[in-house]
């Protein structure tokens, strides 16, 4: 069942079904929803295009081929780039073992049919043995998702804030600590102890972090490796491609196959 972004006023815990998926494509017009809560978990697959939630005070950008989990109860709000297509799949709770706390998976071709079948399903067919079947396969299937670490620590801090926007905005400018403390009228010492206590990462890997999170996005998307490497300012695709292997341990290119069906 396709349905907007905000789900056109749909209550995920209306119904006591074990899971209930929806393939969502986003319009134009709506593509944030403010923080909001629900009883039931929620994968969001990324389909094509990207979606960002924010949770737990961290930016969860989830490229194509990947998904966000977010357990029950869980405050966060979703943001996704226009044209985006998404499956969002809610879980009632016990019903799968998945971790206690937000996480990115890397989604098997597998489980992305099995969530792409259940989407296309009526949902008031829930007692019917093909879709008990279905659902079953894909909760022995989810546990086995392997957990990637593509979030970044976010803080409620409008400095913080400011940095965050600005390069995930901006990723090609090449703003130096410096420079930022410059800007936030700051010591350098002040902001980079700021960075620390906000994030738990110095300034460098804390940016470092948001450049492999928003490269796999748009590799995932299509883009070349020299094509990342101009938009997120490095000075050559060797450059780039070096702190794509120190950060994930392999090249773009063999890291890419690895999602190849």
């Amino acid at each position: 069942m396709e349905r907007g972004l905000a789900l056109e006023g749909f209550d995920p815990d209306s119904s006591t079904q074990p899971a209930q998926a929806f393939r969502i494509r986003v319009a134009e017009s709506v593509k944030e929803i403010p923080f909001h809560q629900h009883r039931k978990g929620q994968l969001i697959v990324a389909l094509h295009g990207g979606i960002t939630c924010e949770v737990e005070q961290a930016m969860w950008m989830v490229p194509t081929q990947y998904a966000v989990w977010i357990p029950g109860q869980m405050l966060h709000s979703n943001r996704a780039t226009t044209n985006a297509q998404l499956c969002f799949l809610f879980i009632e709770p016990g019903a799968v073992t998945l971790p206690e706390r937000c996480c990115t998976l890397k989604i098997s071709p597998l489980v992305r049919e099995l969530v792409l079948r259940l989407a296309q399903q009526p949902q008031d067919e829930d007692d019917t043995p093909a879709r008990q079947r279905l659902i079953q396969v894909l909760f022995d299937e989810l546990p086995h998702q392997p957990v990637e670490q593509l979030h970044l620590p976010m803080s409620p801090h409008p400095k913080i804030r400011q940095i965050a926007d600005t390069l995930a905005g901006n990723p090609q400018e090449r703003i130096t600590l410096a420079q930022w403390a410059s800007i936030l009228a700051m010591s350098e010492r002040n902001l980079a102890r700021l960075v620390v206590k906000e994030t738990g990462l110095n300034f460098r890997r804390w940016r470092q972090q948001l450049q492999v999170i928003l490269a796999l996005q748009m590799l995932t998307g299509g883009a070349t490796v020299q094509h990342v490497a101009d938009a997120l300012g490095y000075e050559s695709t060797n450059a780039f491609i070096t702190m794509f292997k120190k950060s994930l341990g392999t090249t773009p290119g063999r890291y890419l196959a690895t999602l190849t069906p």
